[in-house]
């Protein structure tokens, strides 16, 4: 992989990693309803996960699904229904220190798997991989999925942090019901290019 090609994939992993999705949106909600400690393994669920599932679809995976196109609908529809569960998860979250707290964060293997059914994810991975790996070797895909690795991480974790910060905010609970709602809002609107695809 030429320098040139190196750094244009390093600036695609930064954009696309930094930039509002499913998992930044619910990173965010978990920082703001549970802090940044608590949200930890959600946030190495991601960014290993995500590293995992490039090493696995450069592998061949998506041959698989070239073979059989009914699988896109599949994770089509089942990606739709799983975020919809989230988002109703994340309007209906309440506080830590609201007594009994109604959920808790997501654990690193439910983040991991979650990669598997984010359109957002798969819409990286693909497009990393056919656009950054001309040769199409096991070399370049091992070095995508590195680059993703170590962009990635710290990228998700700032909407960590940014919901941890205003937490300071939403100490009033109808601010946190009003942010927590705005973000399952977000989550599902950050499927219209999804359903309309």
């Amino acid at each position: 992989m030429t320098y040139d090609l190196l750094l244009a994939l390093a600036l695609f992993a930064f954009v696309s990693s930094i930039t509002p999705g499913p998992n930044n949106l619910m990173l965010m909600a978990s920082g703001a309803n549970f802090g940044f400690r608590r949200t930890v393994a959600h946030m190495l669920g991601i960014g290993l996960g995500f590293t995992f599932m490039i090493l696995c679809v450069g592998a061949g995976l998506v041959q698989l699904f070239d073979a059989y196109p009914v699988a896109y609908d599949i994770l089509k529809y089942g990606s739709v229904a799983y975020l919809l569960y989230l988002a109703w998860k994340i309007a209906n979250a309440a506080p830590v220190n609201a007594g009994e707290a109604v959920g808790r964060p997501m654990s690193f293997l439910q983040a991991a798997g979650f990669q598997w059914v984010n359109p957002k994810a798969w819409t990286m991975a693909l497009t990393a991989l056919s656009a950054y790996t001309p040769d199409q070797s096991t070399r370049s895909v091992i070095i995508v999925a590195m680059v993703f690795g170590a962009i990635n991480l710290p990228c998700v974790s700032s909407w960590t942090v940014l919901g941890q910060q205003m937490a300071r905010i939403l100490t009033n609970p109808r601010r946190l019901v009003v942010f927590n709602w705005t973000m399952a809002a977000l989550l599902v609107g950050s499927l219209y290019p999804v359903v309309i695809g």
